[in-house]
């Protein structure tokens, strides 16, 4: 409610806040595309002004998000406070703490060649501990804590979706067709598996196999025999079937999962041309992933 009396028109405030590393950009980023107003990195002391500006009747904003972390340096240290603060009125926020087991953090570091904000001159394992012994008040106070350890990239956004959107807010749906080798374990996070080991392997033949089904070439062998194109014949029109449901659901990411034995023919080849078939569909947002295709053949 406005101070005139009016009613605001904010409906979710959302408190993003966890360990560096963990995920937090990524997560802002589903909540951006389900048309949360967004603002990354934003000091403690500043989420107050921020709250009290969209619930002036004259603000539009029905739904926000905002990150706040320990690349605010001494700020974050309010941020405890300030939640205190915002329970103590009527806006409607919920706290959201992102957090990682010590090595998938350390893993990340390495991949992206950064420095930890609380550590700029150590170790990420000394960043990392006194980053955790900062957040522990607001660890605290988090109506949810997500553990993002294992996950990749598009599994969190997925799980974010899944878990802290509303059905109403979720847009497009979100597919991610990928492509996987049996031998190299099944993908954690698939929604749907096709196996495809039952379509000729070009691995056998010396002269395709330092190939990826990227090339004509695997596409051709693949579908040499026909029964490519009636697995194709059987799989589109389930799909077709299958994602309307799921955005009646209310779901906001789907990974359909292809494997082969090695993951670098005949699941690629495959998963190219389902998403090649859907990416125009404008109910869904498609992307495509290849888990093993850089893996080495073994000869």
């Amino acid at each position: 409610m406005g101070r005139d009396g009016t009613r605001s028109h904010l409906e979710d405030l959302v408190v993003i806040s966890g360990l560096s590393g963990a995920g937090k950009s990524s997560a802002m980023n589903v909540f951006e595309d389900a048309g949360y107003f967004c603002v990354d990195n934003l000091p403690a002391e500043m989420i107050r002004s921020l709250a009290e500006l969209f619930r002036h009747p004259g603000s539009k904003v029905e739904r926000a998000a905002v990150v706040c972390d320990s690349r605010g340096g001494e700020y974050l240290s309010a941020l405890a406070g300030v939640i205190d603060d915002l329970a103590e009125t009527d806006v409607p926020f919920r706290v959201i703490f992102l957090e990682a087991d010590e090595q998938t953090l350390i893993d990340r570091y390495k991949e992206t060649r950064r420095r930890h904000p609380l550590a700029p001159q150590g170790s990420v394992h000394d960043g990392i501990q006194a980053e955790l012994a900062l957040l522990a008040p607001v660890k605290q106070r988090a109506d949810q804590c997500i553990d993002t350890s294992g996950l990749s990239a598009a599994a969190l956004r997925r799980k974010v979706a899944d878990e802290l959107l509303d059905s109403t807010h979720t847009g497009k749906l979100a597919v991610t067709f990928t492509s996987f080798g049996h031998k190299h374990g099944p993908p954690r996070d698939a929604d749907l598996a096709f196996d495809v080991r039952f379509l000729p392997n070009p691995h056998y033949e010396p002269d395709l196999r330092p190939l990826t089904g990227f090339d004509e070439r695997i596409v051709a062998y693949v579908g040499r025999d026909g029964r490519l194109q009636e697995f194709y014949d059987h799989v589109v029109p389930l799909l077709e079937y299958l994602l309307p449901q799921y955005v009646a659901e209310g779901k906001a990411h789907l990974m359909v999962a292809v494997g082969c034995t090695g993951g670098r023919h005949r699941s690629v080849a495959i998963a190219e041309h389902l998403a090649a078939r859907f990416r125009d569909v404008p109910d869904y947002f498609v992307e495509v992933q290849h888990r093993d295709v850089d893996r080495l053949p073994v000869r």
